[in-house]
């Protein structure tokens, strides 16, 4: 696993060993960061069941400004906390420790909205919904952010969650990706 494009490109990142976490494939991300050509640049970027934080690294390396990660595992944490240093990435990286499904409240200390999201919950356990609605009922989203969600194709989304509607979706094998955005 390694980061494809911006000024980290090529970077290796640490694997999460022994847990049932499925990274993102350089592939899947690469697919993500071409749809949204140039969205992360300056964004505030929340990274939601970060796992090794490959999404929102790769963000960073493409311009973002800041990334917040967040994920319950303490071998998550772990690998997260390693990634950002072997990146340098320490002083624009906040790394929690915290259960998504609980509420993010705790984010609203941090001082300022979102422009991009990623959530990239275990497959098939319905965290994508209950996330979303915790996202929207928070006020975390800045006007015009973009939701990326990576989930199986077994698990369905309505066109509307919460303040967020279906902007854009695409399969790549068993993966499928849906980008929402918040109804204005």
């Amino acid at each position: 696993m390694r980061v494809i494009g911006g000024t980290l490109r090529g970077k290796r990142l640490c694997p999460i060993r022994g847990l049932a976490i499925r990274p993102s494939s350089d592939y899947l991300r690469e697919s993500i960061f071409n749809i949204l050509a140039g969205e992360a640049e300056d964004a505030a970027v929340l990274d939601l069941f970060a796992g090794t934080g490959s999404l929102g690294i790769e963000a960073l390396s493409r311009g973002a400004a800041t990334a917040v990660f967040v994920d319950k595992a303490a071998q998550a944490i772990k690998a997260l906390t390693r990634n950002t240093c072997a990146c340098c990435l320490e002083k624009r990286s906040i790394i929690l420790k915290r259960d998504v499904l609980r509420g993010l409240n705790f984010l609203k200390s941090i001082d300022h909205a979102f422009g991009l999201v990623f959530i990239d919950p275990p497959y098939d356990r319905g965290f994508v919904e209950p996330t979303m609605q915790l996202l929207g009922r928070a006020g975390l989203i800045s006007d015009g952010a973009t939701n990326v969600i990576e989930h199986s194709r077994r698990e369905v989304l309505p066109e509307k969650v919460a303040s967020f509607i279906l902007s854009d979706q695409r399969h790549y094998g068993k993966t499928l990706v849906s980008f929402y955005m918040p109804v204005l």
